[in-house]
């Protein structure tokens, strides 16, 4: 296995001329390998767009768990900007809890349409989601039932493009919302539940139902 957080947090990668950018903020930085695309506004005011070239092959681990069973947050109340919250308030300990989580996403500069899914095209906001192919193949369509953080209800046909380190099992899907504060927004408070069907062939059904 490659290096895990906390080596290379540690300068296990330092040297090697691999570096991108430098993130103003490491716990932006965090949760932007987390959302697996972003974009990074750079001093001169040009943006440059960046999404996932790699991992370091370690288990995903979720620090807003490792915070709820430290008693450190409520049940509950792990979402994105609460974690930030805690890890800005609590620099000390912040690397820690940064190391608690081995994976370690790795990004590459994008051109074009972007940001680009697990089937090799770039992913549509309110339309692409991730999911674990093991259970939802890559370009199935589904009719998703869910609410947006603030109580919307949403109803809509999306079709599985991407997957993800923390996306693992059937009952687990996460939706692309795209760019702006609204999507970051959204799509750091998404935790609800919903209810997913997954769309086949009449013929593939019927060879399913024998």
């Amino acid at each position: 296995p490659y290096p895990d957080r906390a080596a290379i947090m540690a300068g296990a990668l330092a040297g090697k001329g691999l570096e991108l950018a430098w993130a103003k903020d490491p716990h932006e930085a965090f949760f932007l390998e987390i959302q697996g695309s972003g974009r990074l506004k750079l001093p001169d005011g040009s943006v440059m767009r960046i999404g996932y070239d790699g991992q370091n092959g370690r288990d995903y681990v979720a620090i807003g768990r490792v915070l709820i069973e430290r008693g450190e947050l409520p049940k509950g109340g792990a979402n994105m900007d609460a974690i930030l919250g805690w890890l800005r308030a609590n620099p000390a300990k912040a690397p820690e809890i940064l190391a608690a989580n081995p994976s370690k996403v790795f990004f590459r500069e994008l051109t074009g349409e972007g940001p680009i899914g697990a089937m090799g095209v770039a992913v549509t906001p309110g339309v692409s989601v991730a999911a674990d192919p093991a259970y939802v193949p890559l370009g199935a369509p589904l009719l998703v039932e869910t609410t947006l953080p603030g109580g919307a209800p949403l109803k809509a046909m999306m079709v599985a493009q991407d997957t993800g380190g923390a996306i693992k099992g059937a009952n687990r899907i996460d939706l692309f919302r795209g760019a702006g504060e609204q999507a970051r927004a959204e799509a750091g408070a998404q935790a609800a539940e919903a209810r997913v069907q997954v769309l086949i062939p009449v013929a593939a059904a019927a060879r399913l139902a024998r």
